[in-house]
């Protein structure tokens, strides 16, 4: 099998790590938090949740409007799958986040830049099981 990389692709992904690493370290930075979404949920959900969570979910899903408008297409993965399909993955990872103490962003970006070794541990464990699943989704079904 072959693989083309699109450099525009290639651009596309980069300037998103970027900004995802600045949003991570700014909210470090400035308000002393970490960048997990999942924890950021969770707690916002609660009594008393302070202002910036809320700003912080709201700027998740504005942005991928805005990307929309923008004319960005979804990534080749999400297209033509079905929404309950798609609402299963999202809680199974929900689930998964809540049970392991995190989610990938806060312990992809933000754990290993602060080199937790539990992040370490959950983002081999992330990559394991990916890569399980696309050679079972590819070789076995």
């Amino acid at each position: 099998m072959t693989i083309i990389l699109d450099p525009t692709q290639l651009a596309d992904s980069l300037a998103g790590g970027v900004i995802i690493g600045a949003a991570a370290s700014g909210l470090l930075f400035f308000n002393g938090r970490i960048a997990g979404i999942s924890g950021i949920l969770a707690s916002a959900t609660r009594r008393g949740a302070a202002a910036w969570q809320w700003a912080f979910l709201a700027g998740l899903l504005a942005a991928g409007a805005i990307a929309g408008l923008a004319g960005q297409h979804l990534p080749q993965g999400l297209t033509g799958q079905s929404l309950p399909l798609l609402a299963g993955a999202g809680l199974l990872s929900g689930l998964g986040a809540r049970i392991g103490g995190g989610c990938t962003s806060g312990h992809g970006v933000c754990g290993l830049a602060r080199l937790s070794p539990r992040s370490l541990v959950a983002v081999l464990v992330f990559m394991a099981v990916a890569a399980a699943t696309v050679f079972v989704r590819r070789h076995v079904l």
